[in-house]
């Protein structure tokens, strides 16, 4: 069975009731704002991983 790691063992029932309970919770217009949020947050991220691997792999900066 392929789960993602940190759903453990939810089912879909139990994801649609969060979706619901996430949209009644932030209302249709906010959702879109926050998962754009969100991915900034994750972009951002994975920037930072990029420039600390380059400076692992060139330490004295050229």
């Amino acid at each position: 069975m392929n789960r993602l790691l940190f759903l453990g063992n939810l089912g879909a029932g139990e994801i649609i009731v969060i979706a619901l309970i996430v949209l009644l919770l932030f209302g249709g217009k906010k959702i879109p704002e926050l998962m754009k949020g969100i991915g900034k947050g994750v972009r951002s991220f994975k920037e930072g991983m990029n420039n600390i691997e380059k400076e692992i792999e060139n330490p004295d900066g050229k």
